[in-house]
């Protein structure tokens, strides 16, 4: 089976007449199965129990640190700020070269340029919120113009939000077909493109239901990456949420040959989550989505209790409270 992302826009063959016509999205998505919300929090709450030590916890923070997108989406965001920020992902922890770098700094798309300046050749990738983050309450032109000017700008990523007004009173053709444009909006003249992250806002999506829903919707209208939260809407990533979107990769790769990626964001903040993250994208989907270009953590304070449980195992204490930048 095929790992790497749709070469082009649209459905997958095998679900073209699907999204032919509203009637027939909707009959998919609403054909899908129920989600069982008893069972999907008894499973999320078994697999955070699993315990992981020593070289394997070891393992688990150093790709955890890779997985971050290390994110500041703030008002007051200062090119300095941005660049310290960069400096911080390249280098998480300046005293020990063995520390890998993290994934990719989230900015917003006025900022791209400066981050991408920053970066220069580290290997760490620009991403950049674009179509009127966080609310996505924009018209489709406003949406387009700002993914192509972060694209523009050198972004690597856009992690564009959907329309959950539309979503939640079942306008499903038209969140399928705002993302296919945003995924369009994603190419460079080159013919290369941006990789896409749908932000679904789950935390306004209500049920599980709706997130298998979302889910599926986001992944036919060919987003390369489904993510929960913005991080400015509470709940935003769960465990069971992350679960419920795990199983729809899953499932969306064996209907298509296609792998998505799944970005949970918002409150993970200790090592410990992580892990359980971990744990369980190995028990739903398999080690092939333990890499990240198949999962990310938007997370800013999560990094910082990476370094300090790093720092813990290799050296056997905890380091002072000067031992991490504050952002």
């Amino acid at each position: 089976m095929s790992t790497s992302p749709a070469a082009t826009t649209g459905p997958p063959a095998a679900f073209a007449d699907v999204t032919a016509s509203e009637a027939t999205l909707r009959r998919f998505l609403e054909g899908l199965p129920g989600v069982d919300q008893v069972g999907a929090e008894a499973r999320a709450a078994a697999l955070s129990t699993r315990s992981i030590k020593t070289t394997a916890k070891a393992y688990a923070i150093d790709l955890a640190i890779r997985m971050v997108d290390l994110t500041t989406l703030e008002g007051q965001d200062t090119p300095g700020k941005v660049r310290t920020l960069c400096a911080k992902a390249v280098r998480p922890d300046p005293t020990d070269p063995t520390c890998p770098s993290t994934a990719a700094i989230c900015v917003y798309p006025d900022m791209v340029a400066t981050a991408k300046q920053a970066l220069g050749d580290s290997g760490v990738k620009v991403a950049s919120v674009a179509t009127a983050f966080p609310s996505g309450r924009a018209s489709l032109a406003v949406k387009l113009a700002d993914t192509r000017d972060a694209v523009a700008a050198g972004a690597d990523e856009i992690d564009m939000v959907i329309d959950r007004g539309a979503f939640l009173t079942g306008r499903y053709l038209q969140v399928f077909d705002e993302i296919a444009a945003v995924r369009e909006a994603c190419r460079r003249p080159d013919g290369t493109e941006a990789h896409l992250k749908v932000i679904m806002e789950t935390g306004e999506l209500a049920t599980y239901d709706n997130v298998r829903k979302a889910s599926w919707l986001s992944m036919l209208a060919g987003g390369h990456f489904i993510k929960t939260s913005t991080g400015k809407v509470q709940p935003a990533a769960t465990l069971p949420v992350t679960l419920v979107m795990l199983e729809a990769v899953r499932d969306f790769r064996e209907a298509t040959g296609q792998m998505v990626g799944v970005k949970p964001a918002g409150g993970i903040r200790t090592t410990k989550d992580a892990i359980k993250y971990l744990v369980t994208i190995n028990e739903i989907v398999g080690p092939d989505w333990l890499d990240p270009d198949w999962f990310r953590f938007g997370a800013s304070s999560l990094l910082n209790d990476l370094l300090m449980q790093r720092s813990k195992l290799l050296t056997g204490h905890y380091s002072g409270p000067d031992y991490v930048t504050v952002d």
